[in-house]
């Protein structure tokens, strides 16, 4: 439609309907998931209604494969994966000709919890809203504060727990406890000012380098020091010099050649190599 003469779809409305477009693809092939972020937050916890500019859902880890089957039969296309996506490899992106932008977010950035045990904790607890043409489900209010709160640590807004713990007037213990719960406090520490308290945890620097910036080595080491098992540290090591291919193609429009791949994998090596060497400096 976007190519019709003369026709144009608002990115609200886009945003409106590609989230029961999504739940519908969910359904049909048994799906769960836990629609999060824009329009699907709690009005008790949106001073203003935002549709956002992209769909986001959680969805339940053992259930990826096949949402993720589903979505490409119904044209929508992997516009960057889980490897590249992010530190966190928590979501896959799509896109769809129609509909826009969809965030399968397969676990939550800042939640140390195992992803299938943080999510069936979200599942238990979650309600119903209705959609046009369908009824979706979102975390309980108090979860959906929790993971703004948390969600907030990435993009730097001004008093989280403020907004949104303190002004709905929802209760800080609760808060508190799905906090626990989910085994994010040190994420929930960075957005609340206070990572310091922190500072022993394995997921303290990669929070700070997130927080307050830093080289892209320094965000790599970080990443292998939070990561949950042995082998998953080997992994990200493995994978801190490839050249993420995803961006690239992004970057030029088109899929890089082999040359234009080597090049940034020698401008990568060689920027790592001088944050190695002024790090050593200071």
């Amino acid at each position: 439609m976007d190519d019709a003469p003369g026709v144009s779809i608002p990115l609200d409305v886009r945003v409106a309907l590609a989230r029961p477009a999504i739940q519908v693809i969910a359904d049909d092939v048994g799906a769960d998931i836990l629609h999060i972020k824009g329009d699907a937050v709690d009005p008790r916890l949106r001073a203003v209604a935002m549709t956002g500019t992209d769909v986001d859902a959680l969805v339940r880890p053992s259930h990826v494969a096949r949402l993720d089957t589903a979505l490409r039969a119904h044209e929508w296309t992997v516009y960057s994966t889980f490897t590249y996506g992010s530190p966190f490899g928590h979501a896959q992106t799509y896109h769809h000709p129609m509909w826009g932008y969809f965030d399968l977010h397969r676990l939550f950035p800042g939640v140390r919890r195992e992803p299938s045990v943080a999510f069936d904790l979200m599942w238990t607890g979650r309600q119903e809203v209705e959609l046009p043409g369908a009824r979706a489900s979102t975390p309980s209010l108090e979860m959906q504060a929790t993971l703004l709160v948390l969600n907030s640590a990435r993009n730097g807004a001004d008093d989280p727990v403020g907004r949104w713990v303190d002004d709905p007037g929802i209760d800080r213990e609760t808060v508190q406890g799905c906090v626990d719960a989910l085994q994010a406090r040190t994420a929930f520490a960075a957005a609340s000012g206070c990572l310091e308290s922190r500072r022993g945890a394995s997921d303290y620097r990669l929070w700070k380098v997130i927080t307050e910036g830093g080289t892209r080595s320094q965000e790599w080491w970080a990443r292998v020091r939070a990561a949950p098992s042995l082998n998953e540290a080997v992994r990200i090591a493995a994978r801190a010099p490839l050249v993420n291919v995803e961006q690239l193609e992004h970057d030029f429009g088109r899929r890089p050649s082999r040359s234009e791949i080597a090049a940034a994998f020698f401008a990568r090596t060689s920027r790592a190599l001088r944050e190695a060497k002024e790090g050593r400096g200071k």
